[in-house]
């Protein structure tokens, strides 16, 4: 059944960025008639989810150049389009909105009530008070491009739209998304945020030992993050793990998520100065015993699996330390290697590294470079940030700009 009259804006996804889009443009400019399309039967199930159920709207990082460090893909354009639209902005949006948001020590921010319903209410209150119409378990087929509109199969049906938000988010199943390779070059879609599976498992039993501040990195290259690492009974989680999933995504996808992970549980001392503890150790607490005395904040039930690695009899002190076993125990405080083969997905926090590829799109404006009225928003494009509420806060970047350019054309 064909709409005899056009919606000014049809806007494909009922997630984050769509529903942001969506009520942006209605602020913009009251007189469009707007439709929301979500192929599923809920709406906003990402935000849902997100933060642990809790949402973790942005992050408090209120400058646009520090903001867009954060990004290993799309950090160049969105360190602009954070000059226009940035964190601080989302957070007073939500403010006008009557949602009040808080920051926590790690700089992630949620809403003070600590639920995701609080921003999902809002968002249908503001879609309810634009008179945004939705439309569940409608699953777009086509998007066929004509004179000064375009024709929408949705279901079989046919709805036009003088202009089009594409927000139809990442890609859990890219072969849903065949219509959308004919309206813009794709820039095939991986995971990005995951976890490491240990295939030796020789610290699967002390899972949930955590380490505060440790640092990560992959062998035989550049890529290294510091942070919390958290042992898990399939191998390593934990922030340190997640922000380094990101920026080394496509390389870890080219090895087929086989590799060998090295681990400073000390954090960032240097091989040259554990040396110099271990030997003031030595000279000055000769005749306490290595086990009961972890170095650098590292819990007991790791430091006794370190010590067993290094091949140290439980019952030997300092004093009494052979070199070849203090070499050892060097090692694995400082390079502890996990040959890691597979990934998990970590929690509900899926982002993909990948999507509409950013040289077909003009930044000013989020417009298809080709198309004339076709937008594009969220993580459907090639952008994706650590996590941290970054992929958030780029998806709500990217649709205020598009919603800009549609209220006004």
């Amino acid at each position: 059944m064909k709409n005899t009259t056009p919606f000014d804006l049809v806007v494909v996804g009922g997630g984050a960025a769509g529903f942001f889009g969506a009520i942006a443009a209605a602020e913009k400019n009251p007189r469009l008639s707007i439709l929301i399309l979500e192929k599923t039967t809920k709406l906003l199930s990402k935000v849902k989810v997100s933060g642990g159920g809790r949402c973790n709207v942005t992050h408090h990082c209120f400058e646009p150049t520090p903001l867009s460090k954060h990004y290993p893909r799309g950090s160049k354009e969105l360190k602009s389009l954070f000059r226009k639209f940035q964190a601080k902005d989302v957070v007073d949006w939500f403010e006008n909105k009557n949602v009040r948001l808080k920051t926590e020590a790690d700089g992630r921010m949620f809403p003070v009530t600590n639920q995701s319903q609080t921003i999902i209410d809002c968002f249908l209150r503001e879609a309810e008070r634009n008179r945004i119409e939705i439309k569940l378990q409608a699953e777009v087929r086509s998007i066929i491009p004509q004179q000064k509109v375009f024709v929408l199969d949705v279901n079989g049906e046919e709805i036009i739209a003088r202009k089009v938000l594409i927000a139809s988010g990442g890609y859990p199943s890219p072969e849903s998304y065949s219509w959308l390779r004919k309206l813009a070059p794709i820039i095939e879609p991986i995971p990005s945020l995951f976890t490491f599976n240990d295939s030796q498992s020789h610290f699967k039993d002390l899972m949930g030992v955590a380490v505060p501040f440790a640092e990560i990195k992959i062998a035989g290259t550049k890529l290294m993050e510091t942070g919390a690492i958290l042992i898990t009974h399939w191998g390593l989680s934990g922030p340190a793990v997640i922000k380094l999933s990101a920026w080394a995504a496509e390389l870890l996808h080219e090895r087929k998520y086989t590799f060998t992970a090295l681990v400073n549980w000390t954090g960032s001392v240097s091989e040259e100065k554990l040396r110099n503890d271990l030997q003031e150790l030595n000279v000055h607490q000769g005749k306490q015993k290595i086990y009961n005395h972890p170095l650098h904040a590292i819990p007991l039930r790791l430091w006794t699996r370190l010590c067993q690695l290094a091949e140290i009899d439980d019952q030997r002190t300092w004093a009494e330390l052979p070199r070849k076993n203090l070499n050892r125990l060097v090692e694995f405080m400082i390079r502890c290697p996990f040959e890691i083969k597979g990934k998990t997905t970590f929690k509900e926090e899926f982002v993909t590294c990948g999507g509409v590829d950013l040289k077909s799109i003009e930044f000013d404006t989020m417009e298809s470079k080709t198309t004339k009225g076709l937008f594009f928003a969220g993580e459907v494009l090639n952008i994706d940030g650590e996590t941290g509420g970054f992929n958030f806060q780029s998806a709500w970047t990217t649709a205020y700009i598009a919603a800009q350019a549609i209220a006004q054309g």
